[in-house]
């Protein structure tokens, strides 16, 4: 009984840390995408957002006026219905073209 105990409380350990960590790195590609959309490289960055963010992650790249919002959305444990998601918003450097509207595409 104790063994089993032992067990299960090390699983949820290691899915609570693997969950924290793959937030962090939702955080991390969400940043990348807005900055480098924001200077007007997309494309780079949805490549350097798909290194960062967890395996099987999606990006969402949205233009709002001024501004680039990049959301990095993945989840971390597989047997369990969690998701965890970054966002980053970035302000659209001055002479850099519009970037790409809406953009539900996965990364």
């Amino acid at each position: 009984m104790a063994l089993g105990t032992l067990v299960l409380v090390t699983a949820a350990a290691v899915a609570a840390v693997a969950t924290v960590a793959a937030g962090v790195r939702c955080t991390d590609a969400a940043r990348e995408l807005a900055r480098l959309a924001a200077r007007g490289d997309a494309d780079q960055g949805r490549i350097a957002a798909a290194a960062l963010a967890p395996g099987g992650a999606e990006t969402e790249l949205r233009l709002g006026g001024q501004t680039v919002v990049a959301t990095v959305r993945a989840r971390p444990v597989g047997l369990l219905p969690l998701a965890v998601e970054g966002s980053s918003v970035a302000v659209t450097e001055a002479g850099v073209g519009a970037a790409p509207p809406g953009d539900a595409g996965g990364g």
